[in-house]
């Protein structure tokens, strides 16, 4: 497959990114007082509009999203997985750490990613053997890193990024939202690690894992088996992202360090 193949989904994102910046400060959208209700009216909104344009764009390839009541046990040959607004949160509360985002995928292999960050005004995109983009520009492969930039959703480091910093130290620290979007920072050059020990579901991830995959970044299970995408959408064992293999290796025996403490 080339680029040329998905080409159309761009300004399809793009587009949706410029309407959601636009929903929040409507009268609709400010005179829903909970979090919640918010959340679930802006998801829905967004997720009729991907769906629809995927639709005409790639018939027959079926859509399976965040925003779906049930989701499939057994997954299909190829499908597009979307995730129309990740990081509802910092939309909400004004920040700009949200994305709307989507991968290709065929026999549960991740093919095509795309990730737009309306307030940054950036999309990456990946395809598999082919590299990754950042607005049009191929991002270069990877080097290891002499400092660690890294990145998580709290302002201060908090839990097992916390930890890790402790052990291992840090240069800087960087805040953000979505989760897809601090995996491509580290893909595009901005950080260099990030880490989270919680339950994720492949819709937060299989966007950025194509593009950092295709600039030679390491994205593993927390214990640093290999990351796949497929059974449940559901993941309970986290994950690492890490710009080098050392960095990877030392993260995970830092982590290994922290958990025989307990």
């Amino acid at each position: 497959m080339k680029f040329s193949d998905f080409e159309i989904c761009i300004p399809c994102f793009e587009g949706l990114g410029l309407k959601i910046k636009t929903w929040r400060d409507t009268d609709k959208y400010k005179n829903i007082k909970s979090i919640k209700s918010f959340k679930l009216e802006a998801d829905k909104k967004a997720h009729e509009i991907l769906s629809n344009h995927l639709s005409e764009y790639f018939p027959g390839v079926k859509i399976i999203s965040e925003e779906d009541k049930i989701h499939p046990t057994k997954r299909p040959e190829k499908y597009w997985l979307i995730d129309p607004i990740d990081g509802t949160s910092s939309w909400y509360y004004g920040f700009n750490g949200y994305v709307t985002q989507a991968a290709y995928i065929e026999n549960n292999i991740p093919i095509y990613g795309i990730i737009h960050a309306p307030e940054l005004k950036k999309t990456w995109v990946g395809l598999k053997d082919n590299g990754s983009k950042l607005n049009g520009v191929f991002l270069k492969k990877l080097n290891e890193s002499k400092t660690i930039v890294m990145i998580d959703n709290t302002p201060t480091p908090h839990g097992i990024t916390k930890k890790i910093i402790n052990e291992i130290g840090a240069d800087s620290y960087l805040e953000c939202g979505s989760l897809g979007l601090k995996t491509v920072l580290i893909a595009d050059g901005t950080a260099d690690l990030f880490v989270k020990d919680v339950i994720v579901r492949d819709w937060d991830l299989v966007p950025a894992y194509v593009i950092l995959n295709e600039v030679g970044g390491f994205f593993t299970k927390i214990n640093g088996d290999k990351y796949t995408f497929n059974g449940s959408f559901e993941k309970k064992d986290g994950f690492v992202v890490a710009r080098d293999e050392n960095l990877l290796k030392k993260c995970i025996g830092t982590i290994q360090k922290i958990n025989n403490k307990f």
